[in-house]
């Protein structure tokens, strides 16, 4: 996978991941196998999809700075989280993107 390739997929699964996780903050977490939707299997021994053989997850956060934000020095926080369904074979995998504001609006996929 080129490196572009992997700094564009990294920013899919975060713009796709993002509204996700602070839904699930914000309500007790209702599951699909409790709701009885039929999944083949059983759940690894984490529950997570690092337990799927062949797939690699990494991770990024930087952090830099304290004290008040001061526009275009910082503070900084933020992170990035990049899903190789591959691993580190490059093949490529059907996908999707989307690309948001900071307003969290959509604007677009160019």
């Amino acid at each position: 996978m080129t490196s572009w390739s992997a700094v564009a997929l990294a920013g899919v699964l975060v713009c796709l991941m993002l509204p996700l996780s602070i839904h699930a903050g914000t309500q007790a977490r209702t599951r699909a196998r409790d709701l009885r939707i039929p999944f083949s299997g059983s759940p690894g021994p984490q529950n997570a999809i690092t337990d799927v053989n062949g797939i690699l997850v990494g991770h990024a956060t930087l952090i830099k700075g304290h004290g008040a934000l001061e526009v275009g020095t910082g503070p900084v926080r933020t992170g990035v989280t990049a899903i190789l369904p591959r691993g580190k074979t490059y093949e490529p995998v059907f996908a999707a993107w989307a690309t948001l504001n900071g307003n969290g609006e959509m604007t677009g996929t160019t």
